[in-house]
Parts: C-alpha cells; sequence; structure tokens
C-alpha cells in the first residue's frame, strides 16, 4: 500500500513538471494568457541575448542583407513588431548603407529596456515603444518595411496582428515575417501555421503578393511579401510625423520634459530614462 501511494505521488509529480515544463518552457506560456507571456519574457530578458546565442555575421548575411535587397529605398521608414532586445533594428542600423528610421515595438518592457541599451549609439534613429501589436498607434499605409519576428505564434491573435501589419505597410512595401517549424510547431496547435497554410493565408485570406517562404533557422523559416499596389516610399521620417494618438486621433506630438504630448488632445505619454517610450501609460493634461 505505501509503495502504491508512493507511486501515485510520483507519477504525479511527474505529469506536474511535464505540464508546467510544456506550458511554461516549450509553448512559452502561450496557453496561459497574455500576462504569463509577458512575464515569462521579462524574466529572461537579461539573458536572451546569451540564450539566442546571435552572431552579428550571421544576422548581417541572413537578416539584414536580405531584406535591404529587396527594399526599393536605402532610407525606409521601418517598424518592427515584437522586437524583443532589439535584433532586427540592430541588424539594420549596422548596415553601412542603411539610411532608415526605425520604430520598435514589444509589450516585455525589460525586453526593451536589453534593446534601449544595444541602440544607444544609434540615437533617435530608432525609438522604442511599449505598446501591443493588435492595435498600432499608426495610420494606413505609413511604412516602407514591417517586420515580426519569431513572435506571430505567441501572440493571442495572429490574424489580428497579420491585419494590423498590413494595414500599416504602404501599397507596394515589404512585410517580413517568420513562421514557425518542426516538432516545435505541431506542440503548439492553434498558435502555428503549417507552411501551406500559412502561405494560403498570406496571399488568399489577406491578399499579399510576391510571397517567398524560404529556409531560415531550425525552428523558423522566413517570409518576404508585399502589399497590393503600388506607391513612392515613405522614406525615413520622426515618429511625431507617424505616431497616431489611441485618445483623439491626431499624428501631431512634441517632445516634452520628460515623455511626449499630444498637441491635439493634451494627452502626454511618458518616457522612461532609457528613452523607451510608455504608450501604456499615457495621462491626459
Amino acid at each position: 500500500m505505501i509503495w502504491s501511494v508512493a507511486a501515485i505521488v510520483l507519477t504525479g509529480a511527474t505529469l506536474l513538471a511535464v505540464a508546467l515544463w510544456y506550458l511554461l518552457i516549450k509553448t512559452e506560456g502561450v496557453y496561459l494568457g497574455r500576462r504569463m507571456v509577458i512575464w515569462l519574457y521579462d524574466l529572461y530578458a537579461g539573458r536572451y541575448d546569451r540564450i539566442k546565442q546571435y552572431d552579428p555575421l550571421t544576422e548581417d548575411l541572413f537578416l539584414a542583407q536580405p531584406i535591404l535587397q529587396r527594399l526599393d529605398t536605402r532610407a525606409p521608414l521601418v517598424l518592427d513588431v515584437a522586437t524583443g532586445t532589439g535584433r532586427l533594428p540592430l541588424a539594420l542600423l549596422e548596415q553601412p548603407g542603411f539610411q532608415g528610421q526605425i520604430v520598435a515595438l514589444d509589450l516585455s518592457r525589460r525586453m526593451l529596456a536589453q534593446a534601449a541599451a544595444k541602440l544607444v549609439p544609434f540615437g533617435e534613429r530608432v525609438r522604442l515603444m511599449h505598446h501591443p501589436a493588435e492595435a498600432l498607434p499608426f495610420p494606413d499605409a505609413t511604412f516602407d518595411l514591417v517586420t515580426c519576428l519569431e513572435a506571430l505564434e505567441f501572440m493571442m491573435d495572429a490574424r489580428a496582428v497579420l491585419r494590423e501589419l498590413i494595414r500599416v505597410t504602404r501599397p507596394g512595401g515589404l512585410l517580413v515575417l517568420t513562421n514557425r517549424q518542426g516538432l516545435d510547431a505541431r506542440l503548439m496547435p492553434g498558435h502555428t501555421f503549417s507552411h501551406p497554410e500559412f502561405i494560403r493565408l498570406l496571399q488568399d485570406e489577406l491578399c499579399l503578393c510576391d510571397v517567398e517562404l524560404l529556409p531560415w533557422q531550425l525552428d523558423y523559416s522566413i517570409v518576404y511579401a508585399r502589399k497590393l499596389g503600388h506607391s513612392a516610399p515613405a522614406g525615413a521620417r520622426l515618429l511625431e510625423e507617424v505616431w497616431r494618438c489611441s485618445r483623439c486621433g491626431a499624428v501631431d506630438w512634441v517632445p516634452v520634459r520628460g515623455g511626449w504630448r499630444c498637441l491635439g488632445c493634451e494627452v502626454f505619454v511618458p518616457h522612461g530614462e532609457d528613452g523607451v517610450i510608455e504608450a501604456l501609460r499615457r495621462r491626459c493634461r
């Protein structure tokens, strides 16, 4: 009887450990909700780059250069959604021929703090915002390049995020996405797409064109696509020229001491000491 109780306890503990490993490690909290995903990324922010083992040469050859080769301007206005520790902005800004301006968003404040520290040398060429991806604070057709890497499977509604990414891309603009693959993708039902499903979603449902899905990393393929239509490049522009106030809808911001103020409604958005714009902490006058 004693052995039976011990076996039951051991089995229960093993099952609990496996469940926690699956929910917290393998699927990074996505089945436990957005707050858990953010908490986990905040928890690992200081170690994230060491875990991922980013290599500058690899980032140059397999991320920055392929993107620049597909752009129709050397001075693009770029939006990087779920920027994390600033991988994509850093890869582009370190390219000698890149003359663009970048806005980068994430919901993990501690990941943004890591990004801010790495991107200090580039000054106002990159702006970091603490903001969700499902309702982007920018007008339609704003950006030449919109990216979202290694993140869609951790969104609560990937389709809603994709629609927002496309909305703020100008006609003819470039989108760069990733699609999870392999065993890890199969372990995340409801949050991942097979490659054929993802291509059909982008082409048929979301009406993108020139869709290319290419090998990239062990767990991800990279996807390049264009928004239908054609328009002149937006070109590098300051954040205050494209940031739409979520309260009044105006694109009319000025930097003030400690943050930013919307001239349309006088709402104030602070920034942290590291320069990250705290868009979730707006205050009315």
